[in-house]
């Protein structure tokens, strides 16, 4: 028997899938020429990946499902992997949006690390909201750095939600992008690790229940058993597919001179330069430098755009 369902966590080769929008999730692996099928990437299926799946008829296997094949996708978030720089990691496949956690401090943030995931997720057209955590501490320490932040972002034309999984602040907006406009999108959490993205999911859904990680693991049991990629269930809907946190992003198939194109604030400028194509550096006449000049292109941005114009390893 044959079925259609879509990956709701990633442990390895080991699996669990689910029939979205029904949450009855059941364990699967993959056959092995499906795995071979996913030679330029380190993993050939991704959480949110919708897969052929077909059903043993041995009533006491441990793993009754197989994968094997996979669906094209309408899009997907993928890196350089962090040892391997000619291979790729796809994070996630399938998102209807990606919400970027940060904060300012506790870690500290790296501007040049968040311009890469949005410069990805403008590549794959993923639409992304940035949210940034703690602005509870960071309302009374650091509040002209916080105000800073949200101009730098806001002007290049991403939406800024300040939250706080503490006080609770920000987090009716946060539930309110999440769930959408037409409710049960597929959102991706990411971001790096500390900045509290697990405090800021629990306290926005609370209803999340606690026996589905439980389950999982009885599933995967002795089979690498610390999940990397998982997709939960949202009361109001939505599903939401929760990342570890990320220590470096390397870009993949990105020609210099396409960087710009995925630099918003660049692209709405760039029609202006004297000489076409232009790589905002050195050329006479480019609007993209002037518009840094007037402050329109925030010199933050501009540094890291001239970041990925060097060796992708710089940032890794």
């Amino acid at each position: 028997m044959k079925g259609t369902a879509t990956v709701v966590k990633n442990a390895g080769s080991h699996f669990l899938l689910s029939e979205l929008p029904t949450w009855k999730p059941f364990p699967a692996v993959l056959k092995g020429k499906v795995r071979m099928s996913g030679n330029s990437s380190t993993n050939p299926v991704a959480v949110g990946d919708v897969v052929t799946y077909e059903c043993t008829v041995d009533p006491d296997a441990s793993h009754p499902a197989s994968i094997v094949s996979i669906h094209d996708r309408k899009n997907h978030l993928i890196r350089r992997s962090t040892n391997l720089s000619r291979q790729s990691h796809v994070i996630a496949a399938n998102i209807d949006r990606a919400f970027l956690v940060v904060t300012l401090y506790f870690p500290e943030i790296k501007l040049p690390f968040l311009d890469r995931l949005l410069v990805t997720c403008e590549v794959y057209g993923i639409p992304a909201t940035i949210v940034l955590n703690k602005v509870d501490i960071f309302k009374e320490e650091f509040p002209e750095e916080m105000e800073n932040f949200r101009r730098i972002y806001e002007n290049a034309g991403y939406e800024v939600i300040m939250t706080s999984a503490r006080t609770g602040e920000g987090l009716d907006r946060l539930r309110e992008a999440v769930t959408g406009s037409e409710g049960g999108q597929v959102c991706l959490f990411s971001g790096e690790s500390g900045v509290g993205k697990s405090s800021l999911v629990k306290a926005l859904d609370p209803s999340l229940d606690p026996k589905v990680g439980d389950i999982s693991m009885a599933h995967l049991q002795g089979k690498h058993t610390t999940s990397l990629y998982e997709m939960y269930p949202l009361s109001c809907g939505c599903f939401m597919i929760d990342t570890p946190g990320l220590r470096g992003f390397g870009l993949v198939s990105l020609k210099k001179e396409e960087v710009a194109l995925y630099f918003p604030e660049m692209l709405r400028v760039s029609g202006g330069c004297r000489f076409s194509p232009c790589t905002h550096t050195h050329e006479p006449g480019c609007a993209v430098k002037e518009a840094v000049y007037q402050g329109t292109i925030t010199a933050e941005r501009y540094s890291s755009y001239l970041g990925m114009l060097e060796e992708d390893k710089k940032f890794r």
